[in-house]
């Protein structure tokens, strides 16, 4: 563990859920309607709740309702996942069903930024590497994926491929200073007494 709380992330491995397309955007990953309550329980029960009932009812199940994918940690898409509007309730709806590192061609800035907030890993590749994953996620489901941060490498069975990840956001992982607010409440004695030398705080 490290100050504030936050557990340093090395390595994530479990099976892949494959998600193929581009620009998904948050308005699929989390329709607005779930957005009224200001906490994030039970969100996971609506996530891509509109792509899934479309498919459904053409009887083509969505890879979230796929027997052979429950139980994933690791989500593949394709190029600027996690586009449109801003909502932080995107990557909390995928953490909650079980999501613990999301692997892509490319991914909305903003999307990337409230994901690495809850210790979520966001690491790219190469359409062409993504595109591997993907085929070996179709063609052997439930088979391990392992995202290791440290070497910056995707393993497949006897595939490995190299993946990306912004310097400042992968330290931020690897150290275990990703919890922001963590740290902030593990060092709240000092908060105080910062916020005690500022007038506009005081009121003096």
């Amino acid at each position: 563990m490290a100050g504030g709380g936050a557990q340093r992330i090395t390595r994530i491995a479990g099976t892949p859920v494959p998600m193929r397309g581009h620009d998904i955007d948050t308005d699929r990953i989390i329709p607005a309607r779930f957005l009224r309550s200001i906490r994030f329980e039970g969100l996971e029960a609506h996530v891509f709740e509109d792509d899934r009932t479309a498919l459904a009812d053409a009887g083509t199940p969505h890879p979230f309702d796929q027997p052979q994918y429950q139980g994933a940690s690791v989500l593949l898409a394709n190029a600027n996942f996690g586009c449109g509007s801003s909502r932080e309730h995107a990557p909390q709806a995928l953490q909650r069903w079980g999501i613990q590192a999301c692997i892509a061609e490319s991914f909305s800035e903003i999307f990337l930024g409230n994901s690495t907030a809850l210790g979520l890993p966001c690491a790219t590749a190469t359409p062409e590497a993504v595109d591997q994953l993907l085929r070996a996620a179709e063609a052997e489901p439930g088979s391990a994926m392992t995202l290791d941060l440290e070497a910056l490498t995707v393993q497949a069975g006897d595939r490995v491929v190299e993946v990306a990840m912004a310097p400042a956001v992968r330290e931020a992982l690897l150290s275990g200073t990703w919890d922001a607010t963590g740290l902030l409440l593990d060092q709240f004695d000092d908060v105080r007494a910062v916020a005690a030398k500022l007038p506009y705080v005081t009121g003096f």
